[in-house]
């Protein structure tokens, strides 16, 4: 058995175990205490110590522009996107995808798989790579947010010096900004991993090493496939994972990328889940309008819906990014990186037109 193959069914058989776990974790607070140990402890720890044993280079303070790049790419393709699967853009549906389809969440969805199959240079990058995201999902979604909430809601007043400051205040005290920030500061005073005392670099070592099964096991606890517009959902997730994949040739190419590595991290983050701070925004003005007795209908955004995206959008894009890391090399190649996008898109419009068709059929 391949290294690749053995790695892999390992990451499976704990996500198996995190779907045996499930009768054990009935509460919603139980598997977000899991969620919370990971996104405040491990993962930070893991970060920290990448950071710590890369060369830094003026080129890595440049990855998070990048990131930034695909956001803005995604968020201003959708609108062009969404009549292909009938979701207009003014429409709560269409608000709710604008929001949730252009972010990433790497944390839960692609570092673990990145530390595993690329390393921990590789694993530093994408920590870079993510604050831009952060700048995306935590300030201009809620200014996108807001102006829609205003433009569906008449008379409505919103304070937003005083929230993009409490954004603000956020994305600084977040744990994983605040070890990039640490690790960045130690670099530029010459401390490296070997410079640390060997009693923290252990602390960190053993903290660490509780990430990738956390994770996974967490994913598995966490899969929820409710009933609802899954065929819409899972179409408009396919389609996606095309688009990114297609934008991630491009940039390659662009960009001249040839080390294997960096080309498997420029493939696969991009295809993270989808991010929960979107979901927060929309929870929050959902709220507002709830607290005023806003029929649903009427409301800026489908909650449900963005429930729907969150509860698919992670496992499909964990086992999307374990697929194409298992693999590897297939896809460090242009021409497969263009086949599979095209293969995605078309996968995503004949299931969206087959839904469609079904209803009309059923009545015929």
């Amino acid at each position: 058995m391949s290294d690749a193959l053995q790695k892999t069914l390992t990451l499976l058989l704990l996500i198996g175990l995190g779907l045996v776990l499930r009768a054990k974790f009935k509460s919603k607070a139980q598997t977000d205490g899991i969620k919370e140990m990971v996104l405040s402890v491990a993962l930070p720890a893991t970060i920290f110590i990448a950071l710590l044993k890369i060369q830094m280079d003026i080129t890595l303070l440049l990855v998070p522009v990048a990131v930034l790049f695909f956001n803005f790419f995604m968020y201003f393709t959708l609108p062009f996107i969404l009549p292909v699967f009938g979701v207009e853009k003014d429409s709560s549906t269409g608000r709710t995808l604008m929001m949730l389809l252009p972010s990433l969440a790497p944390g839960l969805s692609c570092f673990p798989f990145i530390a595993e199959f690329l390393g921990e240079k590789s694993l530093a990058m994408a920590a870079m790579a993510d604050v831009g995201n952060k700048f995306f999902v935590l300030i201009f979604l809620y200014i996108v947010a807001m102006n829609m909430f205003l433009k569906n809601s008449s008379g409505a007043k919103v304070k937003m010096g005083q929230k993009i400051k409490s954004l603000l205040v956020n994305l600084v005290k977040e744990p994983i900004n605040i070890i990039i920030i640490a690790a960045i500061l130690l670099l530029s005073l010459g401390i490296n991993y070997k410079s640390l005392p060997p009693v923290i670099a252990d602390v960190f070592d053993k903290t660490s090493a509780m990430m990738t099964p956390l994770v996974l096991i967490f994913i598995g606890l966490a899969v929820q496939l409710k009933e609802g517009n899954k065929r819409l959902v899972m179409s408009i997730l396919l389609f996606r994972a095309g688009l990114t994949m297609l934008f991630s040739a491009m940039m390659i190419a662009v960009l001249g990328i040839s080390e294997p590595t960096l080309v498997l991290l420029a493939v696969v983050l991009p295809l993270s889940s989808a991010s929960f701070w979107p979901f927060a925004h929309i929870s929050a003005f959902n709220l507002r309008e709830e607290n005023k007795d806003v029929p649903k209908e009427n409301r800026t955004f489908d909650t449900e819906l963005s429930v729907l995206v969150l509860a698919f959008s992670l496992p499909f894009s964990t086992l999307l990014i374990l697929g194409i890391l298992s693999v590897g090399a297939s896809f460090t190649h242009l021409s497969t990186l263009i086949i599979s996008g095209l293969v995605l898109i078309a996968t995503g419009v004949v299931t969206s037109f087959l839904g469609k068709l079904n209803p009309k059929l059923s009545r015929a």
